[in-house]
Parts: structure tokens; C-alpha cells; sequence
């Protein structure tokens, strides 16, 4: 997600007007260039960074570029993305298949398109013509294979139209690219003709996949039977498709585009001006009618702000008006932005947040609307420095949701718009403990690799294309000063993917009318969304400490206290009229005034054999049709209630961290526990040692080289005897703790969910060594290390420990033994074969059949709401309702399997609750966890 080109002088009343955007004002003019006279004021609240310490922060995120860029031209290119772990490219089909992820890849070099015009924001105007040259050598973009619209619009057409900006800019300039005669403006029209035909539907909406060969729809396609799209996968296409457009004097583009944001825009849900998730591209139906500002909707709204600044069209900014007022009505809950329903949007729709929506304080900035921005990105920032790196998702307590980070961009971008619009110091020590934490915990041999999972630190071998081309532009720009940057940067809007576009198009090629056209206007108070631009005076009153009185009432909102949003909030409201809503967390199956509730509701208790109790809805024995709202809102939260607790009762991942040279603790797997042996959460330091294989390797019968493995950690295979047999084998041979490596060859954790390592059924106290299982893949970079670099170091822990303190220990180990580990700087990988889970695992339980009238869900009946009531949650409470089905550790989907010898207690994730009906039709919506998430600018 982007922004405009920040900062910039003048400003006064009306330089926000489409008038003064028209001539050629960046988009920031409504914040960063109104606001500039605030700037020196805001400045006060916090000390400012020195001119060289700017400097220093601005070289090293060239250096990082450099690193990661380098590593992808020498390993990778011209393959689409750089795995980092294994030093190689992605290619498409000879990978696992990651699902809707790899929609982004098209065998196009998708990386160096993604980071043509990064190049030249860096200076790096050589580099740039070398890739200009190697694009238009190499790169084929008629492809037999589906690819995703969206994604394929915002980095590749986008990616293309950025290197042509910027290419015939710097072929005025007379320095470079003299040679350039439109070359990836004519790739551009190639590729947006080709995406055409997705388009070819009764509403206008695209389809969400298309093939760059085919097409759609024909045998060969392999797509086009798609019913649903995303909002944003819809409604993020006008700046590209405009821009092509305007290029080129072919007006199909831009038309297209706009059909498809007019559909969207009539099929807003009408009392609350909002949008959903995913939509039927035929009918018009909300297929998803949650709605929030992140995955799945949030370029949608970014693009109808930048649309009216890029083509001047006065409807797309009243568009962005009226929902931006519905946003803040419902949506808003500050600090937090939480998804409501479409049709009741007082009712939440959920109990967690994901990363995406860390763009919109960015947003608002370019609205004007600091307050708010101010506070959201506080919050995001008080998560990211509990986690270093923001979790894909996050519960409104702040705990794990979802454990990812696959570096992305958006809270860099806020963060640089913010700075560019109060200049407040504060953002810039933001920026630099963003530089910290990449280069510390995600910074590898072969670039950077994305986070597995933010609690223990591991990596995941992946390197998108976005975190060359959005990130490191982002960091720069925040540290640089106006001569640093070879042309000017207020003369272009910044696209979703951060590809620039310049101003100048808003007059060139008109081929559509700026008239408002646009029907059916809510009424709304126009104060708020003046045409000048915002008073200086009422956003940031004559107080240096204005921007750190909204940060600090936020300082602890993460580790100390609830935040006031959500439920809590709108409870407190009540005062001292009718009581609020039960809630799910409160429920206690003993309290009678509970159950009384729960019957008004229309939910039932039955009480299992077991000791359980089942909770079902039936919707028509409510009191009231409030009341069954009230039920359904019960159950909802129940059910994820359910489903989090579950995972808190598993052991969750721990990390293996290579320390020795040259990996000086860059580089951290993903490993399974075990449910005996030491407990490395309770041992914060973890056990360090050296590895050695194990003989037999195995590790099923006495050890027969206790000399080797005596002190080290010890390696084995899986296979042929209970874990815990191998765990008393390498403990009597005096390892200090042992791996296990899985032997199902290419099976990785990237593609499979980890599993914990049961014991064999008796008393296992005797084990007192760490014990963790690597996947196949994993356990072949330590081994790959062991033949490269003969000694091999790791660290076992709960979580990966602080870089900088391993690579001193080892350095100084290093030259104390003088060993000879001073090889080479670049880990290698074992076999890629795709991965085989069928014949791992075994499916514990299948769920039992319910009617389709009820929902049920199972419950202990003994403990069911938290160890405290009104207290605010914390990583430490459990509660102890149950499923009828075992869950995984990461939450991802598992098949049936068959038995092995090994007593694994892998859990399965397959018990997907299916959505309850309702009395309203309109809320027969899925209320599973946000698969959309990886589609939305990955």
C-alpha cells in the first residue's frame, strides 16, 4: 500500500482545492504541505535526529538494498522471487505449491519489474538502466499460466508504467537512457491488453484470475470459472489502467476501470455507506459482508482518494468522502480499526486485526485527519516493538493471531507520511528501529527472509518483490533530505505498490469526462471534507507537544492495560440503562443469570456424557429479533474464543538458531517441541552446543559413537522407533540435546504445519534434554552446513536470541579456537521435492454431523470464561473450552493420513465450524479466519 510523494513547500487556503491538484500539486498537499508551517512546532515534542545521524540511517537502508537486491540478480534472477534461505529463485511449478500465493507469480522476473523505479528513487541510475535492459531482453509476458489480475495489475503493469515515469524523466535530463524509445510503456499496453479479457462480465468486475496465454475461459485457460473477487482485487486497477491509458491514447483501459469502481460504488450497502469483502462478479452480491479497512478492501479505498488527485474526477473524492465517514462512525474504534457487518455496523464482526490495515494512518494523513492516525500507528508501534515485526494478525488484546510477517511495507509508509506531515523526530527513531529489527532478526546470507513466525524469530524461505519495491523506498525517503533524491518527488502520486506515476497526466489523454456523474449522495455534514485545505490551527493547536499528547495515553496499551475500543467501549455506554450484551469471554455455565440469558437468546445447553456442555442456536426461540442478534454475536465469539484457546493449549513452535560462522544467528529455523524433556520456555537462555550425527543415525538403539555426540547436540532421522527412545538413546551418550529430522524428503515447514513430538505412553520424566524435530527441508540446511563448514553451532530456544550478542560470542569462539569455519558466507539447500503430508499423519477425529438448522459448539463445563472476570487478558489465562477436534499448531489445513510407529500428537485443523444461519439472510456470512489475507498484496 502507498501513498503520495511527501513533503513540499507553500501550501495556504485552496492549495488543496482539484484546481490547485489539477496543476500539478502531489496528493500530500492536503497534510504534508498544508501542515508544514506546524512542522517546526510538532518538532518540539521530541529531540531531534542530527543531520549525520540522518545520513548514517539513509546509507545503511542503501546498503540493505543493496543486499537484498544482489543477492536476488545473482541467486534468482530471472526467476520471479529470491528464496533466501537457500539461496535460489522461486519458480512456479517447481516448488511446492503455496496456494493463492504464487497467483503472483508469472515467470517475469516479477521482482526486478517490482523495483525498476526503487532503483532510481535510490540513485542507482546505472543499476536502473542495466535492469531497463534486461527487462526488455528477457522478460516474456505471454505465458501459458494464471495469474492473478490484481496482483499482476499492481506489480507488473504498475511495476512497468513506474520504469517508464522514470525512465523518459531521466531521459530529459540528458544524463542516462538515451537510448530508451518507450520500451516498457509498449510492454505495459502488451500486458494491459492481455488483462483485458478478464473483464468480460455482466457487472464490469474482473475476473480474479486470468491466463496470459489464453485468456479465459477456453479448455486451455485453466480458469474463468470464478464466481468472487475481492473489493480491493476489483476496485484497485484505476490508477494503473488510468495511467496506461493517458500513455498510450487508448481509452479502454481507463474505461474499463472505472466500470468496475462504478459497480462497486452502487453496490455499497446503502444505510451504512460501507462495503464487504468479497463479491459475486455476475450478480453484485456480497458473497463476504464483514467489512474493515484492511485485507481484502483497503486499496479499494486508497484508490478512490489518489483516483480524483490523479484524474481529477470530482465523484471518486465524494466516494472516498462518504465512506470515509461511515469508516470513522463504525469502523474506528481508537486506537483499534475493527471489521463490523455491513448491515448492523455497531456489531463487530471480529475479535482480531490483521497487518494490512497499517497502511491507512498513511491515509488519513493524506486526508488531513492526523488525530486518529496518530493514535493507530501508535498502537501498531507498541505492538511491533513487543514482537519486533507486526503479526500478520493481532487480537484486540494484542496477542497473536496469526504469527507471520512476510516484510511488509505498510507501517513504513505510515510512518513516512507522518513524518512528512508533522516532522516530528519521533517517526524518524520509528524508521530506525525498523532498520534495526530487519537487519537483527530477518537479515540472512542471501538477503532477507520473511518471519515464520514473529514469537520465536523463525524464518520462512520467501523474499517478496513488494519489500524491494515498497519498503526500502519508503525507509529512504524517510531519512532523506530533498538533495538527496535525483529528481523531484512531489511531482508524482505513489501507486498501492509505491510505483510512481506522474502528476502530469491529470491533463494529458483525457478521454473520460470529470463531470460528477456520481447518484445518490448520502447526506453528509460537509464540514469535515472541505475543498481547502485542512486549518493548521484546529489539527495541531500552538502545543510542541501536541503529536506526544496523543502518542502517550498509548505508551502501554499493549503490555499494561485493555485498550478502550471494541466491546468495552460500547459496553461502558450502556451506563446505567439496560445491561449490556452477554459476551463469550464472561460466560460461566454455573452463574443462573447466564444461563437465563443464553435462553433469551435462543441458545441451549446440553449437557454431554463426557463432562461437556453444548451450546446450539436456534434463532426463532429468541425473545426478540434483538435478542437473536444478540445469540448469533454470542456464538460468533465463542466459536473463535474456542478456536484461540485451543491453540493456546498446544506447545507453540520453537527455533533452532545456527550461530556459528558465517550465519552469526541470521538464520533461524522453524521447529516442532516435544512434550517431554526440557522445557526451553521455562529455560529463556536456551541450550547451545555443536551438532553431530548420531550412530545409528536413527537413533533407535544405543548410541555407538558417544565420543562425538558426548557435549553436542545430536542429529537424527526420523523413523523406526518412538521419539522418546531416540531422546533416552543420545542422553545416555552424553548429548547435551538432540534434533530429529524428518525423513519424508522435500517436506518443509513452509508447506506443511509443524507437529509436536509425543512421548511413548510411559512416565518420560527421565528425559531431561531438549528435543525438537526440523522438516526435511529445514534439517538440510544444518546438514548442508556441516559439509560446508565442518562445525556447525546452534542455539535451541523458544525464540531466536538477539543477533548481535551471537555474532559477538561467536566471533570471539571463532578466534579463540581458530577454526576453520571461514569458508563462505551462503547457505545451501537439500532436495525440493514436492512434499508428500498424506502419508504423515494421522487424523485424530471426524467432526459429528450436525442439523443444518444449529450450530453447536462443544464446551467444558466446569471452566468456560477466564480465570478473571474483567480482567484484561493476558498470554498466561486459559480457559478450557473444548472442540471436537484436535487443532494444529499454525492453523493450517491438514489430509487424512495413516499411522505411524512414531506416537505424534499432531493435531489436526480440520474441524472448520461451519457459519450459523440467522433470522437475517444477510448475515449468512463466513465467519472463519480471513483466507482472503494472502491475496491482498502479497
Amino acid at each position: 500500500m502507498s501513498g503520495a510523494g511527501g513533503g513540499g513547500e507553500g501550501g495556504g487556503p485552496g492549495c488543496g482545492s482539484p484546481a490547485a491538484w489539477r496543476a500539478g500539486w502531489s496528493l500530500v498537499a492536503t497534510a504534508a504541505l498544508c501542515l508544514v508551517s506546524s512542522a517546526s512546532v510538532l518538532a518540539a515534542g521530541a529531540a531531534p535526529m542530527s543531520k549525520e545521524e540522518k545520513q548514517r540511517l539513509g546509507n545503511q537502508v542503501l546498503e540493505m538494498f543493496d543486499h537484498a537486491y544482489g543477492n536476488y540478480m545473482e541467486h534468482a534472477y530471472p526467476a520471479d522471487e529470491l528464496m533466501p534461505l537457500t539461496c535460489r529463485g522461486r519458480v512456479r511449478g517447481q516448488e511446492p505449491s503455496r496456494g493463492d500465493v504464487d497467483d503472483a507469480l508469472g515467470k517475469f522476473s516479477l521482482t526486478l519489474i517490482d523495483t525498476l523505479d526503487t532503483l532510481v528513487v535510490l540513485n542507482k541510475t546505472k543499476e536502473f538502466e542495466e535492469a531497463v535492459r534486461k527487462v526488455v531482453r528477457d522478460v516474456h509476458l505471454d505465458n501459458d499460466i494464471v495469474v492473478s489480475v490484481f496482483e499482476t495489475n499492481i506489480r507488473v503493469l504498475g511495476g512497468l508504467l513506474g520504469g517508464h515515469s522514470v525512465a523518459i524523466m531521466l531521459k530529459e535530463k540528458g544524463e542516462h537512457m538515451q537510448w530508451y524509445n518507450d520500451e516498457l510503456l509498449q510492454m505495459a499496453k502488451q500486458l494491459g491488453y492481455k488483462l483485458l479479457p478478464a473483464f468480460n462480465t455482466t457487472s464490469g468486475l474482473p475476473y480474479p484470475r486470468i491466463n496470459l496465454k489464453f485468456g479465459m475461459r477456453k479448455p486451455e485457460a485453466r480458469t474463468g470459472t470464478e464466481t468472487d473477487t475481492c473489493t480491493a482485487c476489483a476496485g484497485t486497477l484505476i490508477l494503473e489502467f488510468a495511467a496506461l491509458s493517458r500513455f498510450t491514447g487508448t481509452s479502454i483501459f481507463e474505461e474499463y476501470a472505472r466500470k468496475a469502481l462504478d459497480f462497486l460504488w452502487e453496490k455499497r450497502q446503502r444505510s451504512s455507506n460501507l462495503v464487504g469483502v468479497t463479491i459475486n462478479i455476475h450478480t453484485g452480491d456480497w458473497v463476504r459482508k464483514d467489512s474493515g479497512v484492511g485485507a481484502g478492501i483497503d486499496s479499494y479505498y486508497e484508490y478512490l482518494l489518489k483516483a480524483y488527485v490523479l484524474l481529477g474526477d470530482d465523484s471518486f473524492l465524494e466516494r472516498f468522502n462518504t465512506h470515509y465517514d461511515a469508516i470513522m462512525r463504525y469502523i474506528s474504534q481508537p486506537p483499534l480499526l475493527l471489521d463490523v457487518h455491513i448491515h448492523k455496523p455497531m456489531l463487530n464482526a471480529r475479535t482480531w486485526m490483521d497487518s494490512l490495515l497499517a497502511f491507512f494512518p498513511g491515509l488519513q494523513v493524506l486526508k488531513g485527519d492526523i488525530r486518529p492516525a496518530i493514535e493507530t500507528h501508535e498502537m501498531l508501534y507498541q505492538v511491533i516493538k513487543k514482537h519486533n515485526f507486526l503479526p500478520e494478525a493481532f487480537t484486540t488484546d494484542f496477542r497473536v493471531h496469526w504469527a507471520q510477517h512476510p516484510l511488509r511495507p505498510e507501517f513504513a509508509e505510515s510512518t513516512y507520511f507522518l513524518y512528512k506531515a508533522t516532522g516530528d523526530p519521533y517517526y524518524l527513531e520509528v524508521g530506525k528501529t525498523l532498520i534495526e529489527n530487519l537487519n537483527k532478526y530477518a537479515r540472512v546470507p542471501c538477503g532477507f527472509a520473511a518471519m515464520k513466525d514473529v514469537r520465536t524469530g523463525s524464518h520462512e524461505d520467501r523474499m517478496d518483490s513488494f519489500f524491494l519495491a515498497e519498503m526500502f523506498k519508503y525507509l529512504y525517503l524517510l531519512f532523506a533530505d530533498k538533495e538527496d533524491i535525483i529528481f523531484d518527488i512531489e511531482d508524482y502520486i505513489f501507486t498501492t505498490e509505491a510505483h510512481l506515476l506522474p502528476l502530469w497526466l491529470s491533463t494529458t489523454n483525457q478521454t473520460v469526462s470529470k463531470k460528477n456523474t456520481t447518484p445518490e449522495y448520502t447526506e453528509l455534514d460537509d464540514s469535515n471534507f472541505d475543498w481547502t485545505c485542512p486549518n493548521t490551527q484546529i489539527l495541531f493547536p500552538n502545543d510542541p507537544m501536541y503529536a506526544q499528547s496523543i502518542r502517550e495515553p498509548l505508551k502501554n496499551v499493549v503490555d499494561k492495560s485493555c485498550p478502550r475500543g471494541v466491546a468495552r467501549a460500547r459496553e461502558e455506554s450502556f451506563g446505567s440503562g439496560p445491561k449490556p450484551p452477554l459476551r463469550a469471554r464472561d460466560f460461566m455455565a454455573s452463574n443462573p443469570e447466564h444461563l437465563e440469558i443464553l435462553k433469551k437468546m435462543g441458545v441451549s445447553l446440553i449437557h454431554l456424557k463426557d463432562g461437556r456442555v453444548q451450546l446450539v442456536q436456534h434463532a426463532i426461540q429468541a425473545a426478540s429479533s434483538l435478542d437473536a442478534e444478540d445469540g448469533l454475536r454470542f456464538m460468533q465469539e465463542m466459536i473463535e474464543l474456542s478456536s484461540q484457546q485451543q491453540k493456546e493449549q498446544q506447545l507453540p513452535p520453537r527455533a533452532v538458531q545456527i550461530v556459528s560462522h558465517p550465519f552469526f544467528g541470521r538464520v533461524v529455523l522453524t521447529a516442532g517441541p516435544a512434550q517431554f524433556g526440557m522445557d526451553l520456555s521455562k529455560h529463556k537462555s536456551g541450550t547451545r552446543g555443536f551438532v553431530a550425527s548420531s550412530k545409528p543415525y536413527n537413533g533407535c538403539s544405543e548410541i555407538t559413537n558417544p565420543e562425538v555426540v558426548m557435549g553436542k547436540i545430536a542429529l537424527m532421522q526420523r523413523g523406526q522407533c518412538m521419539f522418546a527412545e531416540k531422546a533416552r538413546n543420545i542422553q545416555k551418550a552424553g548429548a547435551i540435546g538432540g534434533i530429529v529430522i524428518d525423513d519424508n524428503e522435500g517436506s518443509s515447514s513452509d508447506t506443511a504445519p509443524l507437529f509436536q513430538m509425543a512421548g511413548d505412553g510411559k512416565n518420560t520424566d527421565d528425559i531431561t534434554i531438549p528435543m525438537l524435530f526440523l522438516f526435511n527441508k529445514e534439517g538440510n540446511i544444518i546438514l548442508d552446513a556441516i559439509k560446508e563448514y565442518e562445525e556447525v553451532e546452534v542455539l535451541l530456544s523458544d525464540k531466536a536470541k538477539d543477533r548481535d550478542l551471537e555474532v559477538e560470542n561467536v566471533e570471539q569462539k571463532s578466534s579463540e579456537n581458530d577454526s576453520e569455519n571461514q569458508k563462505s558466507e551462503k547457505t545451501t539447500a537439500g532436495s525440493q521435492d514436492p512434499i508428500s503430508i498424506s502419508e504423515e499423519f494421522v487424523e485424530e477425529s471426524s467432526p459429528v454431523s450436525q442439523p443444518a438448522s444449529v450450530s453447536p459448539i462443544d464446551v467444558d463445563s466446569a471452566h468456560i470464561s477466564s480465570s478473571k472476570e474483567d480482567s484484561c487478558p493476558t498470554e498466561n489465562q486459559e480457559t478450557t473450552i473444548h472442540d471436537s477436534e484436535w487443532t494444529e499448531l499454525d492453523n493450517q489445513p491438514q489430509e487424512q493420513s495413516k499411522t505411524e510407529e512414531e506416537s505424534s500428537s499432531r493435531t489436526g485443523w480440520d474441524n472448520k465450524v461451519q457459519p450459523m444461519e440467522s433470522i437475517l439472510a444477510d448475515w449468512n456470512e463466513d465467519i472463519e479466519a480471513f483466507e482472503m489475507m494472502e491475496k491482498d498484496e502479497l
